[in-house]
């Protein structure tokens, strides 16, 4: 079902989802990726994930990001700090739906990033957490000056950089280097002592699997699965169909 989402006068669409015939239920909340949608395209592995947690029984809010598909904003505007803003907005929508027990968080890429802090700062709230190859690696590129290719002064950081990617070009603001460079991303996670699941791929060409690993010291309850093939975003069918298996597992072992 489209839902929308009201924050700081900015609209967030996308869906909430709930499992037929029931009247209570756990609710998942999906985050997707920088310049991605919350899986408006049936190949997305948000929409499959979304499907795999509604057939477990789960209801599902998933929405764009600002400035990212149907919601409003421009995307040279978003940072990883208002992107929290919007993930704390929709677990606001998710808290006052009838029905709704205990929250899961999952997260792909820089949502995985949004996803762990803000289970760190809602650690009394958050039941679970997913992480599938978290872009936490982004704060040590903001320090270096890169970004997937682009590269740039990180002392003397533009207004705009314009960042050609396979999928077109995006303008990205300064401040979403500038406040990129100094997030306490690992510091507010270890905040959250709940189950964990972090999936990485030993294919991904983007982010490391240290990235994954960096989280592990600070969690008590984490497993983590090495996708075999697996990119950044598990696009091969074994790595893909591998991923929400273990999706399917994880919140079967911790109902």
């Amino acid at each position: 079902m489209k839902a929308m989402v009201l924050r700081d006068g900015l609209t967030l669409r996308g869906f909430f989802d709930v499992p037929a015939g029931k009247t209570t239920f756990d609710c998942a909340v999906i985050f997707h990726g920088f310049t991605g949608n919350c899986g408006r395209e049936k190949d997305r592995i948000e929409y499959q994930a979304a499907q795999t947690l509604l057939n477990a029984g789960m209801a599902v809010a998933r929405f764009d990001f600002n400035g990212h598909g149907e919601s409003d904003g421009r995307f040279e505007d978003m940072t990883v700090l208002n992107e929290l803003d919007d993930a704390r907005a929709v677990l606001q929508f998710v808290q006052q739906q009838p029905g709704v027990q205990r929250i899961m968080l999952v997260g792909m890429s820089q949502g995985a990033v949004v996803a762990s802090m803000l289970a760190g700062y809602y650690h009394d709230v958050i039941d679970k957490l997913v992480l599938m190859y978290p872009a936490a690696t982004l704060k040590d590129d903001a320090q270096h000056g890169e970004m997937q290719g682009l590269h740039y002064d990180p002392r003397q950081i533009p207004a705009v950089q314009v960042w050609h990617s396979d999928h077109g070009d995006f303008s990205v603001g300064g401040f979403y280097f500038r406040t990129a460079q100094t997030l306490p991303i690992y510091e507010v996670a270890k905040q959250y002592q709940g189950p964990v699941l972090l999936l990485h791929g030993d294919a991904d060409p983007v982010v490391p699997r240290s990235a994954s690993e960096r989280y592990l010291p600070g969690y008590q309850h984490a497993e983590y699965h090495v996708i075999p093939g697996g990119d950044h975003g598990f696009h091969a069918p074994g790595a893909r169909k591998e991923a929400l298996r273990l999706l399917e597992k994880f919140v079967e072992k911790n109902k």
